[in-house]
């Protein structure tokens, strides 16, 4: 399988990509590429082969998850360029 210019340079409008001459000619030799690559998968026979869900069998050890307020709510306005009691002043966004 292969593909002409015209099918690059729609692909490169679609995906917003500009290319230059030298640029194009390379990026439809590479693409050709990738699809005789593909070509040569679909002849393998996979009729046994069960599909892949996960890389590894390993399952992933995570730390417990424990809620700690290391900044207290008075820490945490000082620094504040303005605030009110006890929030942050910010500018008024929507109308």
């Amino acid at each position: 399988m292969s593909t002409d210019l015209a099918t690059l340079r729609k692909l490169a409008h679609l995906s917003r990509l500009e290319f230059d001459a030298t640029k194009e000619q390379q990026m439809l030799g590479d693409l050709n590429k990738i699809l005789d690559w593909v070509e040569q998968l679909r002849e393998l026979d996979t009729t046994d082969v069960e599909p892949l869900v996960h890389l590894s069998h390993e399952i992933n050890v995570l730390r417990p998850d424990e809620a700690l307020n290391s900044v207290t709510h008075q820490e945490g306005l000082r620094n504040a360029p303005r605030k009110d009691s006890d929030y942050f002043r910010v500018p008024k966004v929507l109308e």
